[in-house]
């Protein structure tokens, strides 16, 4: 690791409070130059607050921030024309058509569509046969895309994108991820957050964030083979009654509901996960309930679950 001038972002203690409420509680992190980085959580975790503290719009509490060297305080007019912003709510002109967005941020910076198109051509392209038409009257996926044409029309140095999928359906989800790989390609320094756990895997490093905490940073593989107990994915009729039954198992570390199936953390480390899962089986059965059991490898659902679970734990036990 480079040292913190090198970061593309780094953050100390960074903490934002609303009242009673703590958003950003005291988190440290880095983003390295080049590196699509994600923070992963559900809403309410407080993505949104910490990326409007790195892209001038909240003050700090406590703590520091510097983004491309800059601190978003003291520097934040130098800072601005340097990021590309996409915020989680659709915020361009609903009134103005696909072109008439375009060249209003544009000549925002003091640039033109023409001389930038080189940069937003790949995503252009695709709005291109829109052009006139208001934003207001495309689609969802067509929104995001031409908000990230607006983001990056000024040639940003760093893009923060703040819940950019969220309402949006899963072809145009695969096709956002597909745009942000070509520009990280490129060079371009991203810093992403979404609700969606799969997501997670399309970063070079995540930060998985609950509670305004972040609860761990690493590689998505690393983050995976980090998982520190055995897990059972169970299937059966009875979901109800399997998720209540087994929460009351002796050595239940935690269950919670996965698609169709529910994922079960043993706390026993280090045993067998195929004599846990006839162990289990057996167990349930004694209860009137059939289900199929086996040994899976965790996903990063599955470590935010394990972590979340943890830290709520902890809080409880804490004087």
């Amino acid at each position: 690791m480079t040292g913190l001038a090198d970061a593309a972002v780094w953050a100390s203690a960074l903490t934002k409070r609303f009242a009673s409420t703590l958003a950003v509680d005291h988190v440290d992190f880095r983003v390295e130059p080049g590196e699509l980085f994600g923070f992963i959580g559900p809403d309410g975790a407080g993505k949104s607050t910490l990326f409007r503290l790195l892209v001038t719009l909240y003050t700090p509490d406590e703590g520091e921030a510097r983004v491309l060297g800059l601190d978003p305080v003291k520097d934040l007019w130098r800072l601005r024309r340097k990021i590309g912003y996409m915020p989680g709510r659709f915020s361009l002109y609903p009134d103005l058509s696909v072109a008439e967005n375009l060249s209003f941020y544009a000549s925002v910076f003091g640039t033109t569509v023409e001389r930038q198109m080189a940069t937003i051509e790949p995503i252009y392209r695709q709005l291109a046969p829109f052009a006139g038409r208001r934003a207001s009257a495309l689609s969802g996926g067509m929104k995001q895309k031409l908000a990230l044409c607006c983001a990056l029309v000024h040639d940003p140095e760093i893009l923060f994108l703040d819940e950019p999928t969220t309402g949006v359906d899963a072809v145009s989800r695969r096709e956002f991820w597909d745009l942000l790989a070509r520009l990280r390609e490129g060079g371009l320094t991203i810093v992403v957050s979404t609700p969606y756990m799969d997501e997670a895997s399309r970063c070079d490093r995540v930060a998985l964030i609950q509670h305004g905490r972040i609860l761990r940073i690493d590689t998505p593989d690393a983050v995976c083979a980090a998982y520190p107990l055995p897990l059972l994915g169970v299937r059966g009729v009875d979901r109800l009654g399997m998720l209540d039954a087994m929460r009351m198992h002796p050595h239940a570390e935690s269950v919670w509901p996965f698609g169709a199936s529910l994922h079960f953390t043993d706390r026993r480390a280090g045993a067998d996960p195929r004599q846990l899962a006839s162990e289990l089986r057996e167990w349930l059965a004694a209860r009137n309930i059939e289900v199929e059991v086996t040994p899976i490898d965790p996903t990063i659902e599955d470590a935010f679950m394990l972590l979340m679970s943890q830290q709520e734990r902890a809080e409880v036990a804490a004087p």
